[in-house]
């Protein structure tokens, strides 16, 4: 039985920089199609963004990741890991957390 992964698209599966526009999805980064692939073996994969999800799917579509996501979301459900851009592991340690966030850029900044 696969667990489920969620990865955001922004930042993760495309060259998002922080310039949002709601009619464009920026262009695939390099190794998402590969890495796709090689997760899709063992994991479900569902697109988690709050984009327009039928932009997203169609952005799906031309890249060819269609086959590989399972279901394009803006919420976050139950699952085994989630991949975005913009988020923080908690540790247990309050202090440590808010310094991290205190001290956050997105890995593009």
């Amino acid at each position: 039985m696969k667990k489920t992964i969620y990865i955001d698209l922004d930042g993760v599966l495309n060259n998002y920089t922080g310039n949002f526009d709601i009619n464009y999805i920026p262009q695939i980064k390099d190794g998402a199609k590969e890495f796709l692939q090689k997760l899709s073996e063992n994991f479900i994969i569902k697109l988690y963004t709050t984009r327009n999800k039928i932009l997203a799917s169609k952005w799906l579509i031309d890249n060819n990741l269609d086959s590989l996501i399972d279901d394009v979301t803006s919420e976050k459900g139950l699952c085994f890991l989630y991949i975005d851009d913009r988020c923080l592991n908690f540790n247990g340690d309050y202090a440590k957390m808010l310094n991290d966030i205190n001290n956050f850029k997105p890995w593009y900044r």
